[in-house]
C-alpha cells in the first residue's frame, strides 16, 4: 500500500512539471525557409526561379538541369585541378543558358536519355574529381 501511495505522489508531482515542457500547440501552419547549412562551400549560388517553381509534371527538366550543372562542373575541376568553392559550385548562368538553348524543347524520354549520358560522364570523372577535392578538403 505504501509503494502505491508513493507512486501516486510522484506521478501527481510530475505531472505539471510535464504539463510545462509540452511544446505549444498552433495553428499556423505557416512555413519558415531557413538557409541550408552544407558540410562545404556554404556560400553556393541560388538556383534558376523557374526551377523552384516547375511544375510536377515539368520536373524532369529541373532533374536534368541539375545534373547538367554537376557534370560541367566536375568537367571544370578535372580540366583546371582546383576544386575550390568556385569551381565546384559555380554560377548556374552557363549551365543554365546551355540547357535552354539545348535541352528544353526536348521531350521527357529524350531528357531520359541524356540524364543517363551525364550520369555516365560523371562516373568518368569521379575518380579524378574526388581526388583533387579529397586533397583540397572539398569532398
Amino acid at each position: 500500500m505504501r509503494k502505491i501511495t508513493l507512486t501516486a505522489a510522484i506521478v501527481m508531482l510530475a505531472a505539471p512539471l510535464a504539463a510545462q515542457t509540452s511544446p505549444q500547440v498552433t495553428n499556423d501552419l505557416t512555413v519558415e525557409r531557413t538557409l541550408q547549412q552544407y558540410r562545404i562551400c556554404n556560400d553556393r549560388p541560388t538556383r534558376p526561379t523557374w526551377m523552384e517553381e516547375v511544375h510536377p509534371r515539368e520536373a524532369y527538366k529541373a532533374v536534368a538541369l541539375m545534373e547538367l550543372y554537376e557534370v560541367r562542373a566536375w568537367e571544370t575541376i578535372a580540366t583546371a585541378g582546383d576544386c575550390g568553392c568556385d569551381a565546384r559550385f559555380p554560377a548556374w548562368d552557363i549551365s543554365d543558358a546551355e540547357y535552354q538553348e539545348t535541352y528544353a524543347q526536348l521531350t521527357q524520354a529524350e531528357h531520359s536519355a541524356l540524364r543517363r549520358e551525364w550520369i555516365e560522364v560523371r562516373k568518368q570523372l569521379e575518380p579524378t574529381v574526388r581526388e583533387i577535392c579529397e586533397a583540397q578538403g572539398n569532398w
